[in-house]
C-alpha cells in the first residue's frame, strides 16, 4: 500500500499505523482523511489484523486541522470539509466498528480531531509530555472526527462541554483522571508499552473483542430490554465458534487457551 500520510505494516497480528508527516506535524488534511479511510478498510478486511496500533512520528502527535490548507479558498472550504469529513468520518467508523481493537499512543501535542481519535481508540495511551488541546473554538469550528459522539462517553456531558467550549487544555494525567486515556508513562516507555498492549490483545479472541465493541457502541441508543437482547444474540453466535468451546474445554482442563478466530 502506497502511502504519504501514514506509515503501515502488519506483525504477529498487530497492524502497525504511524501518522508520518511529523515536518508538518501531522496535521489532519486531504491526503490524511483519504489514507485514513483507505486503512481503515484494509485493517477491517484483512482477516489477518487482530488489533490496531496508531501512534505518530515527530515531535507532536498531531497538530490538528491544516490551518494552511483551509485558508487557500474562502469559496472552497465549505467543499473542502464537507469532501474531507466523508472520508476520515468513514475511516473512524470502520475502525470503531471493526473487530480488532485500537490501541492509540501520543505524545506532546494532541489537538482537535486526534483528540477525538483518542476518545474513539479502544485503549489510549499517553507520554508524561502529552497535551491534549481543544483548538475547535478557537478556529470559530465545533469540531468532527467523532468527538461529539466519543468525547461525552469518556468524560462525561459535563466534562466534555467544558473542554470544547471553554477551548481547554488538558495536561496527561488530568487527561487520565477525566477518563479520556488509559495510563500515562514516561516518554521512553511509550512505543513498547503501547506495542505490548496491542500484541496482548492480538493474542485475543478478536471476533469476540469486535462484539464488545459494538454492543458498547449501541448501549446509549437503544432500550435496556433491546440492549438485553442484542446481548443474547451476540452471546450465542460467540457459542457456535470454535474458539469459545476450545477456551472453556482449555479452562476447565488447566490448560493454556488459544484463540483462531475460529
Amino acid at each position: 500500500m502506497e502511502l504519504s500520510a501514514f506509515t503501515y505494516s502488519l506483525n504477529s497480528g498487530v497492524a502497525r499505523i504511524t501518522l508520518n508527516q511529523s515536518e508538518l506535524g501531522n496535521p489532519f488534511n486531504q491526503v490524511f482523511c483519504e489514507e485514513f479511510k483507505r486503512l481503515s478498510v484494509e485493517c477491517s478486511e484483512n482477516p489477518e489484523v487482530r488489533s490496531v496500533l496508531i501512534s505518530a512520528a515527530g515531535k507532536n502527535f498531531s497538530v490538528g486541522g491544516d490551518l494552511k490548507t483551509f485558508l487557500k479558498s474562502r469559496e472552497q472550504l465549505p467543499r473542502a470539509f464537507m469532501s474531507m469529513t466523508s472520508d476520515l468520518h468513514m475511516g473512524v467508523s470502520r475502525f470503531s466498528r471493526m473487530d480488532a481493537p485500537v490501541v492509540i499512543a501520543v505524545h506532546h501535542l494532541v489537538v482537535g480531531g486526534a483528540v477525538a481519535l483518542v476518545a474513539a481508540a479502544d485503549f489510549a495511551i499517553a507520554s508524561e509530555s502529552a497535551q491534549f488541546y481543544a483548538a475547535f473554538t478557537a478556529i470559530g469550528l465545533c469540531g468532527d472526527t467523532g468527538i461529539s459522539y466519543f468525547l461525552p462517553r469518556r468524560v462525561g456531558s459535563r466534562r466534555a462541554t467544558e473542554f470544547l467550549m471553554l477551548n481547554q487544555k488538558w495536561a496527561a494525567r488530568t487527561a487520565l483522571e477525566n477518563g479520556l486515556i488509559n495510563e500515562v508513562v514516561e516518554e521512553d516507555a511509550l512505543p513498547d508499552r503501547a506495542l505490548a498492549l496491542a500484541t496482548q490483545l492480538a493474542q485475543g479472541p478478536t471476533r469476540v473483542l469486535g462484539k464488545i465493541k459494538r454492543l458498547q457502541l449501541s448501549s446509549y441508543q437503544q432500550a435496556l430490554e433491546t440492549q438485553l437482547e442484542f446481548e443474547a444474540r451476540a452471546m450465542t453466535e460467540c457459542a457456535y465458534t470454535e474458539d469459545a468451546w476450545n477456551a472453556m474445554n482449555a479452562l476447565a482442563g488447566k490448560q493454556p487457551v488459544r484463540f483462531e478466530n475460529k
